[in-house]
């Protein structure tokens, strides 16, 4: 429970900090020297990463509900530990580049270098698909290991969860693959810069929540939990 509280407050303060950057309270038509055109505040970018914070509350909110519902279920009786396949460190590590890639295509954004994007956009997908065909050649190995969905609770919860977080880099794969196309259209930097943006912030978020959940399938933050009682006590 503990792990829980840790993760929820944790992803509480990022989504508050961050959302407290986007000028929620900013009355822009009372500002001096200002024309403001209410169309497009409509759609303005500060909208575009309000909706994204809002998203990722929400998808915290649906991992730390399965990090609690695994927590309770190991306790129990019939629970059998899932050995964790080596393939995940190498599919951590890449997952790793691709979250680098993207922050680095956000970066040539800002300074308007067209093809540092292309590189970092291009790099973050294959990087991305890398990681998806990884997880995919994990599950097999388990398979053929005999550690199939049903065999036992950890199997499933396994499974489930990294069914799961697949499936929310897939849908940013949609995303990515929408702004790389408009990019190799010829479309300005300046016109791709806040969907660059936010699928940078959408791959960190992912990034973050797969190392918790790496951290909870190898034990690892029950250790992290014993140490901060230790610490506190």
């Amino acid at each position: 429970m503990s792990a829980i509280i840790l993760f929820m407050a944790g992803i509480a303060a990022i989504v508050g900090w961050w959302l407290s950057q986007q000028r929620l309270t900013a009355k822009p038509w009372l500002e001096e020297g200002v024309i403001v055109d209410l169309r497009e505040e409509r759609s303005s970018p500060q909208a575009a990463k309000i909706g994204l914070g809002v998203f990722l509350a929400v998808v915290g909110s649906l991992f730390a509900l399965f990090i609690s519902a695994y927590s309770m279920r190991m306790t129990m009786v019939d629970w059998r530990t899932l050995p964790v396949p080596p393939l995940l460190w190498f599919n951590t590590g890449v997952l790793v580049l691709s979250s680098v890639a993207l922050q680095w295509a956000y970066i040539a954004a800002r300074r308007d270098d067209i093809d540092g994007v292309i590189l970092g956009l291009l790099a973050g997908g294959a990087s991305a698909v890398t990681f998806l065909v990884g997880q995919l050649m994990a599950w097999r190995e388990l398979s053929v290991a005999g550690y199939f969905v049903a065999s036992n609770p950890a199997n499933s919860f396994f499974y489930l969860i990294t069914a799961a977080h697949g499936l929310h880099l897939m849908g940013g794969l949609v995303a990515l693959g929408r702004t790389i196309g408009k990019v190799w259209r010829g479309v300005e930097v300046a016109q791709v810069r806040v969907s660059v943006e936010l699928c940078a912030i959408y791959w960190h978020f992912l990034l973050l929540v797969w190392l918790v959940l790496l951290g909870m399938l190898t034990g690892w933050t029950d250790n992290f939990v014993d140490i901060c009682r230790q610490l506190l006590s």
